[in-house]
């Protein structure tokens, strides 16, 4: 399974790829709301984790356009986000989102997600257990 992270945050990015691949996913990443729409089109990755708060683009704005779009809508999108208030869940998933998981990540949390995720889609995938 192939998945483009969007976030603005080195360490964020870093962390989230090393953990990912070492469970067996192929990893993109981008750095901004608008790199994160180019590398969609580009890509088609299977899968978008996207951090709802970037600069230039935030993760709101990005989803709506990757749902929007013929070519992108159907990639599903996890919001990665420390906006965690009452309605925040609900305002990610009125831009496309398919799912929400706060910050800090609970990394077991976000695995059971994908895999919920890709279920929905009908997307292939294995999980290689330990990492």
């Amino acid at each position: 399974m192939h998945i483009l992270i969007v976030d603005d945050d080195q360490d964020n990015r870093t962390i989230l790829t090393t953990r990912l691949q070492r469970r067996g996913f192929q990893i993109s990443t981008a750095k901004t709301g608008i790199e994160g729409l180019m590398l969609a089109l580009q890509l088609k990755p299977d899968l978008i984790l996207m951090d709802m708060s970037m600069p230039e683009l935030h993760g709101w704005g990005a989803t709506a356009q990757l749902k929007a779009s013929p070519q992108t809508r159907a990639i599903p999108v996890i919001a990665i986000t420390a906006y965690t208030l009452s309605g925040d869940r609900e305002r990610c998933m009125a831009v496309g989102c398919d799912a929400y998981v706060e910050k800090p990540i609970d990394f077991n949390h976000l695995l059971s997600t994908i895999q919920r995720v890709a279920e929905r889609h009908s997307i292939a995938l294995e999980i290689k257990l330990g990492g």
